[in-house]
């Protein structure tokens, strides 16, 4: 079967989400016969499969291996000439993919792109822990894509040419997160095409509702921030000095979230001092733990 696109969705325990996604992805104003859906059941203890046999999208179940061996089991089981990654939390507008291929497709005499990214934004964000997210721009594919060094736009919106994730064999199992930014940087250096962002590509995105499911989310970015750290070593130097610097900074932060007041700035010091601290205690955890190293 050919199609244009390949749309990979990993879901792990996502029956209460999945079916707002699939439900946008079934009204695409790309014709439905040009692109696949893939859902990669990750082991979910749910009603995930269900769901995704219900809005017909081809589903493949494994055991439980995280987000990128999930994303990985779909692209290589994937049709298309360019895989679409989204997530199960999702809910894509309508025109998303057709935005998408718009941009990396181009004129015909331009070699089509390496991929592109769009934007994301909160969906029903009313809880102070979603509200920051939107307000800091967490998942902005733009603001991340612009890093002088290292430059990625997160899974929740992106696509590659499948032959290019091919050549780079994909995503990097051993992560936790961070998976996305350290794909980009190999898979850029192997293939050098042009990536874009389009701003007219867009995914509607739930955030965390509560600071304790943040915190979660955050210490597992941590978690993966350590490990594209050490996996970086030879580029990256990160040294005692480096790391006592970086908790002087989060006490700053700390001491500016006990302020009192319940303004837009001080929801923006207290997600400010969740999201450092949970990342740094995560990052001291992993980076510094012999036996992680020894993974890299």
């Amino acid at each position: 079967m050919l199609v244009r696109v390949s749309v990979v969705i990993p879901a792990y325990d996502a029956e209460k989400t999945l079916g707002d996604c699939l439900r946008a992805l079934g009204t695409q104003s790309v014709p439905r016969k040009d692109f696949e859906i893939i859902v990669v059941d990750d082991g979910s203890r749910d009603r995930t499969s269900e769901v995704a046999e219900r809005f017909g999208a081809r589903v493949i179940r494994r055991s439980n291996g995280g987000p990128a061996a999930a994303r990985n089991t779909g692209w290589h089981e994937a049709y298309g000439r360019w895989v679409a990654f989204t997530d199960a939390d999702c809910v894509p507008a309508r025109t998303w993919l057709a935005e998408l291929l718009r941009a990396v497709e181009g004129p015909a005499e331009e070699a089509p792109a390496l991929g592109a990214a769009g934007r994301t934004v909160g969906f029903d964000s009313k809880t102070p822990a979603a509200r920051y997210v939107d307000l800091t721009g967490g998942l902005d594919a733009e603001r991340h894509l612009s890093h002088p060094r290292f430059p990625f736009a997160p899974s929740g919106n992106v696509m590659y040419r499948r032959d290019a994730l091919l050549a780079c064999a994909g995503f990097d199992e051993r992560y936790r997160a961070y998976e996305a930014c350290e794909l980009h940087q190999r898979i850029r250096r192997r293939d050098g095409g042009r990536f874009v962002y389009t701003a007219r590509a867009v995914v509607l995105h739930r955030h965390r509702t509560t600071w304790a499911a943040y915190w979660r989310q955050q210490y597992g970015y941590g978690v993966g921030y350590a490990q594209f750290m050490w996996h970086q070593a030879s580029r990256i130097g990160w040294s005692v000095a480096d790391e006592l610097r970086a908790w002087g900074d989060v006490v700053v932060v700390g001491l500016r979230a006990c302020r009192p007041g319940n303004s837009e700035q001080r929801l923006l010091e207290r997600g400010t001092f969740v999201k450092r601290l949970a990342q740094r205690t995560a990052f001291v955890a992993t980076y510094w733990n012999i036996a992680e190293r020894a993974r890299w």
